[in-house]
């Protein structure tokens, strides 16, 4: 048995590069979008329900509006590219305070569907995944490389079906794109901004932009967000700012909230909203000869026991998630005390080899 996990082991490896993680990746609670897929095969629904107040000064108008959004994501093809639909159906009541009547409207505020492709992976790098064994600063503390961001770019359509009184007189199909950049500012810190030029051809194209900051909590089951969104258009222009929490129930399941308002009074805007995210992991790990895979790819030649030391580590995992400490797709780095043991095992690696250390 032993000769047979070795030979299957020496014949294919997993590769260590792709879009897929162990945890779910949801671009909920806020509106931004991150560069990174949700992994080939990965069905993600990502789910919420809001309530909006707005108020305009110059018509002396009030709004209440209920509604729903809606993200279907799929990873497509390979582990870069997503299919992405997003909707917003949404029910709004108006009351025209001069002329004492009121008014509903229903219909999508949001119907679009796109692709979102990886174009650089700033963590596709062995090296860059690796803690640094002489610095706790150098692993938690902010440097300025770690502005440099993985970047994607989306092209995809906006569609207004029948007579959609939230965009009358738009076009049933016009086009949108969009670039992603998300960047890892300290283990705890992510950094994603979008820009966006949407409902192109139309009679009110559209620029925008977002920037949002999240912190996970040292139980990283636990993180907040902060987001700042700009609208620029013909038909409407304005600055929010949203902020909220999200809780990661398990792999595949995370609720969020969120509250925001907007900067201006022409209407002022005041929302909430709650949702969660659930995926339908299909994912397979995908096999490459090991005659195809470049140098130092996998780390380089197995060492001695190597499989006995990553039984160990599964079952330390396993025990640590049974006390429900929480996981997260974040990397936290080692400890002081993790940094000092493995300065003290590479010293004695190298000793082993019969190198120097130089300090």
């Amino acid at each position: 048995m032993k000769q047979l996990v070795y030979l299957i082991v020496f014949s294919f490896s997993i590769s260590t590069f792709s879009q897929y993680t162990d945890v779910i990746n949801s671009n909920r609670p806020g509106l931004s979008v991150s560069a990174y897929a949700v992994g080939k095969n990965v069905v993600q629904a990502e789910m919420g329900v809001f309530y909006e107040q707005q108020d305009h000064n110059l018509l002396n108008t009030q709004s209440n509006i209920w509604g729903t959004n809606i993200s279907l994501r799929y990873g497509l093809l390979f582990e870069e590219l997503e299919l992405n639909w997003e909707g917003t159906f949404q029910n709004q009541n108006i009351t025209f305070a001069n002329f004492g009547i009121e008014e509903s409207r229903t219909n999508f505020g949001m119907n679009r569907l796109g692709l979102k492709f990886l174009i650089y992976d700033r963590y596709k790098a062995p090296e860059r995944n690796k803690p640094n064994l002489y610095s706790w600063r150098a692993n938690n503390l902010f440097q300025l490389k770690n502005l440099i961001p993985s970047v994607s770019v989306y092209a995809g359509a906006n569609f207004v079906l029948g007579d959609n009184p939230f965009f009358a007189g738009d076009p049933t199909v016009s086009p949108r794109i969009m670039v992603a950049t998300q960047s890892r500012l300290t283990p705890r810190f992510v950094l994603i901004s979008n820009i966006a030029y949407d409902r192109i051809g139309t009679d009110f194209p559209e620029w925008s932009y977002l920037v949002s900051l999240s912190h996970a909590f040292r139980n990283p089951k636990w993180s907040v967000f902060v987001e700042n969104q700009g609208i620029d258009s013909d038909r409407y222009s304005d600055i929010l700012l949203r902020s909220g929490v999200a809780h990661l129930f398990n792999e595949n399941l995370q609720a969020d909230i969120n509250l925001g308002a907007s900067f201006k009074n022409n209407p002022s805007r005041i929302f909430v909203t709650m949702g969660a995210s659930y995926r339908f992991d299909f994912h397979k790990d995908t096999f490459k000869p090991i005659d195809e895979q470049k140098a130092g790819e996998n780390g380089g030649p197995i060492q001695k026991n190597s499989m006995k030391k990553k039984e160990r580590e599964e079952r330390k995992k396993l025990k640590r998630s049974k006390k429900g400490s929480g996981a997260e797709d974040i990397d936290l780095g080692p400890t002081k005390k993790q940094l000092r043991k493995l300065k003290k095992e590479e010293k004695k690696k190298k000793n082993r080899d019969g190198g120097t250390i130089t300090f």
